[in-house]
């Protein structure tokens, strides 16, 4: 690909996802309410997407060996207690992630 060629992909990437961001609100201004949709959506998408991410994390654990599994439930325990506890998706997901981490760096390294 030539230089050009880079430059006008990244230009066409950085356009798209401007665009992706600020239809929504050229399209929902004023003080009507979002239509139906739109709502549900923005209440059922943020549990669907949590679940994907646990599923894409274990999609390759083998839990029949030894340790393996060990690490990613804790951490799953540890992300849905917090979640449960405090509902705030955030610092559920990065609590979850640096137990996680503290883990297979310090007491289950490979």
């Amino acid at each position: 690909m030539t230089f050009f060629e880079q430059c006008i992909t990244i230009a066409l990437c950085i356009l798209a996802s401007v665009l992706t961001r600020a239809l929504p609100f050229l399209f929902l201004t004023g003080n009507k309410p979002a239509p139906p949709l739109v709502r549900y959506l923005g209440n059922v998408l943020p549990a669907a997407v949590f679940g994907m991410l646990v599923v894409y994390c274990l999609k390759d654990t083998s839990f029949l060996r030894a340790d393996h599994g060990l690490p990613e439930l804790i951490g799953i325990a540890v992300t849905a207690i917090l979640h449960i506890r405090l509902r705030q998706m955030l610092i559920s997901m990065a609590g979850g992630t640096i137990v996680y981490m503290l883990l297979v760096q310090l007491i289950f390294p490979h």
